[in-house]
């Protein structure tokens, strides 16, 4: 063969391999379905957090990732709408939040892989075959131990001893699981204390609730997207009517620096990181089966001493000690 033939035959040969190097990559894409509203801080660093932990993994929005979006999910109702119009976007994969969301994708899809987050006992509710083997296209991380519903009734009679009457608020739309919590809190209560559960649905509900309890009343709000999306409007009454109150929903933190007295709940962003690596697995092609369902490895205690002055209460030393965050 001719040197020339040869040449030409050469790069007639290379020249497939330089055109697919230059081919774009391939767009993968990501729902997301989220229980905090879209303006919230909670959205923000979550939504932060996660694009953060991808990149670091490859994964860059605009280059060969797309994430669609859908906020503030708080019931099942909205979940099953605003799920639907993310599988309609033929998602690689999808990251839930909170179990109203859950629920709804586990009943229109079996093939799409979901990541949820900020989920409370995923095997009672169904959603898992166990921690270890999820079975299912569905896997992610648990959210709260059900004993921790005496976790957060110990820390309020601890940091308000007056306290003989405590109000437990959950949604129960939002928080099918919340009876868990409240059980627990309700065995753990010492002789003297009673504990009521209120099922709130609408903002309106809160005020009825709170006002009577009176001076030696105390209130636990439950973990879940409804508490969660009207914290504001609860610190507002727990303050105007003297009422401690311990926040045990992700995020929480954020409020007790908004004039809330204390929170103990996981570090959520803690977890939001985590996901970002199952989802990067599973655009890699693991699938959710196999993944085993994580617990919270890091909780976040947080007091806020300025509250609970004006709540007419002194903060034990050693809570100060034991919080990870004490806000002057």
């Amino acid at each position: 063969m001719r040197r020339r033939d040869f040449i030409a035959l050469a790069g007639a040969a290379a020249w497939p391999i330089a055109a697919r190097a230059q081919q774009p990559e391939r767009m993968r894409r990501i729902g997301w379905l989220e229980n905090a509203p879209a303006d919230g801080p909670a959205a923000r660093a979550r939504a932060t957090a996660v694009k953060e932990e991808l990149e670091k993994l490859g994964w860059a929005v605009g280059r060969n990732l797309t994430i669609d979006y859908r906020w503030g999910v708080t019931s099942f109702e909205m979940a099953q709408r605003f799920g639907a119009e993310l599988l309609q976007l033929s998602p690689d994969v999808v990251l839930c939040v909170g179990s109203p969301g859950v629920k709804a994708l586990q009943q229109a899809t079996k093939t799409v892989p979901i990541v949820f987050l900020q989920v409370a006992e995923p095997v009672d509710q169904g959603f898992v075959q166990s921690l270890s083997h999820p079975g299912g296209n569905i896997t992610g991380f648990a959210y709260l131990e059900r004993t921790t519903g005496a976790k957060w009734l110990a820390l309020l009679s601890e940091i308000a001893p007056r306290v003989k009457h405590v109000a437990y608020l959950f949604s129960p739309k939002a928080a099918p699981y919340a009876h868990f919590y409240y059980e627990a809190a309700q065995t753990a209560a010492k002789p003297g204390v009673q504990t009521n559960a209120n099922p709130v649905n609408e903002p309106a509900e809160f005020e009825p609730i709170l006002s009577p309890l009176g001076v030696d009343g105390g209130v636990i709000l439950n973990a879940d997207a409804f508490i969660g999306a009207n914290l504001k409007l609860i610190i507002e009454l727990t303050t105007r009517y003297r009422l401690p109150a311990i926040y045990g929903g992700g995020s929480s933190d954020v409020w007790i620096r908004e004039g809330g007295l204390m929170s103990y709940s996981p570090d959520v962003l803690a977890q939001f990181r985590e996901a970002a690596a199952y989802l990067d697995r599973i655009l890699k092609g693991e699938k959710p089966a196999d993944l085993a369902v994580q617990q919270p490895a890091k909780f976040q205690y947080v007091i806020n001493l300025k509250a609970a002055k004006a709540f007419g209460l002194t903060v034990p030393l050693t809570m100060q000690m034991t919080a990870d965050e004490v806000i002057e």
